[in-house]
C-alpha cells in the first residue's frame, strides 16, 4: 500500500545504504525528482550503482551525486552533458554500462512486469551485444537484454492522489513510469498531491507500484539547452 510522506528525506529514511542500486527518472533534467536526489546526497551512502537514461549535468540533477563521489557505477544511455562524469571515467573512478535507450527503457520496465529477460535486435554486432547470448528469430540475430530491478527506485510525478497513482505532465514523464515500477523499494515525488483519488483513465502509474511518495518542494524547472528562434523581423 502506498504511504504519503511528509517530506522527502522523512520518504527515504530508512531506505539507503552503500553499495545499492538506484533507478532515477527523467531525461536530460526533465523530470528529474530533484527532491529525492538531494536527499540521497545528503545522506552520504557511497558505492552506489545509478540507473537513469543520463547523469543530469555538472552540478544538477545526478550530477550532484557525481559531484560528492557517492557513485561507483552508472547504467545509462547518454552522458553527453556532464564533464564531470567523463573525467571521473577516464580517472578510473566510475564504471559505466552503456545500453541503447530502447533497451534500457525495456530493461527497466521488463523488471517492474516479472520479465526476467528478453531479446532484441539493438546492438547486435557492437560492443554492448559482446559475451550475451544470442538467438535468431524470423531470420535475424538477437542479443538478450537482462531486466534490471533496483533496490530502490526514484520518480518525479507531476500529480498523486491519496492512493500513490501518479499522472505525468508532457516530456517529464519520459523514463519516470519505467524506473518507478522496477524497484524493490519505489518512492516518488510529486508537484501536486490530491486529498482524492484521480480519474481512473488519468492514471499513469498504479499506486500499487509506489510504496511512499511525498509532494515535491516548489522550484524552478531547469532548462538543460534554450532555444529560442531569431525575431522575425517587421
Amino acid at each position: 500500500m502506498s504511504t504519503r510522506y511528509s517530506s522527502a528525506a522523512e520518504a527515504l529514511d530508512g531506505v539507503l545504504a552503500d553499495g545499492m542500486t538506484i533507478a532515477v527518472g527523467g531525461f536530460g533534467l526533465s523530470g528529474n525528482p530533484n527532491d529525492l536526489i538531494e536527499v540521497v546526497r545528503e545522506s552520504g551512502v557511497t558505492g552506489l550503482t545509478i540507473v537513469s537514461n543520463n547523469m543530469g549535468v555538472d552540478g544538477k540533477g545526478l550530477g550532484l551525486l557525481l559531484e560528492n563521489h557517492q557513485v561507483r557505477k552508472v547504467i545509462a544511455s547518454y552522458v553527453g552533458e556532464n564533464k564531470l562524469f567523463a573525467q571521473q571515467y577516464l580517472d578510473g573512478e566510475l564504471e559505466v554500462e552503456f545500453s541503447p535507450q530502447g533497451t534500457l527503457a525495456e530493461r527497466m520496465r521488463a523488471g517492474g512486469a516479472g520479465i526476467a529477460a528478453f531479446y532484441t535486435r539493438a546492438g547486435v554486432g557492437t560492443p554492448i551485444a559482446e559475451g550475451k547470448p544470442h538467438a535468431e528469430f524470423d531470420g535475424y540475430t538477437h542479443v538478450q537484454e537482462r531486466a534490471i530491478i533496483a533496490d530502490v527506485a526514484l520518480a518525479h510525478a507531476h500529480t498523486a492522489d491519496a492512493a500513490g497513482n501518479l499522472t505525468y505532465r508532457y516530456a517529464a514523464r519520459n523514463f519516470n513510469p519505467l524506473a518507478i515500477t522496477c524497484g524493490r523499494v519505489s518512492v516518488a515525488e510529486a508537484e501536486v498531491v490530491l486529498d482524492g483519488y484521480l480519474d481512473p483513465d488519468l492514471v499513469g502509474t498504479p499506486g500499487v507500484f509506489v510504496n511512499r511518495f511525498v509532494q515535491a518542494r516548489p522550484r524552478v524547472k531547469e532548462i538543460e539547452k534554450r532555444t529560442v528562434r531569431a525575431k522575425a523581423e517587421a
